[in-house]
């Protein structure tokens, strides 16, 4: 087995017992390897995955390596994943959730303001579900905690980055029953 090879069994190895996935960085330091190398060979174990048209594949999300489903198997294992369901979001949380994304930063009262009802609620569940986080303090009267999402927000969609995000118009078209 050549060198390359041994550096993809050992990150292939490390990103599946990591369970939420691995930065470039954190598999260099954690393989004594260049983070230049360890890149190589996550390319490289990425195209694998996809070329063996398997059930699971390599991704990066949210700048992190982790292994997903395959997405057209979903539709396959469906009906044990709905038994396995993580806790969805109210639709309410959801709106809350969508104005704090395209808005952040943004205060609760902004948010109450767009919305027209209190989202103090929807605030505590996203807070709790980690999906959003405090990014400071307004430079207003009484410094109002403004809010951002956070990586586990990523995670939660498959995102990579908030530059994915459809445009706010498309928005609409999305169906939220599935999240």
């Amino acid at each position: 087995m050549s060198d390359l090879e041994n550096l993809k069994a050992a990150i292939e190895a490390l990103v599946f017992i990591s369970g939420d996935g691995m930065t470039v960085g954190e598999i260099a330091r954690g393989l004594g390897e260049e983070a230049a190398q360890v890149k190589i060979a996550l390319d490289s174990l990425v195209d694998e995955f996809l070329e063996r048209d398997g059930g699971i594949i390599l991704q990066e999300t949210a700048g992190r390596y982790q292994f997903v489903t395959r997405p057209q198997i979903y539709p396959l294992i469906q009906n044990f994943l709905r038994e396995k369901k993580k806790e969805t979001l109210s639709r309410s949380s959801l709106e809350t959730l969508a104005i704090i994304t395209y808005k952040q930063p943004i205060t609760l009262a902004e948010v109450d303001e767009i919305r027209g009802v209190s989202s103090r609620s929807q605030i505590a569940t996203l807070l709790s579900k980690k999906l959003i986080k405090q990014v400071g303090a307004k430079e207003a009267p009484g410094r109002p905690v403004l809010y951002g999402t956070t990586r586990e927000f990523l995670e939660y969609f498959g995102l990579n980055s908030l530059e994915e995000l459809p445009p706010p118009q498309d928005i609409k078209e999305l169906n939220f029953e599935d999240f």
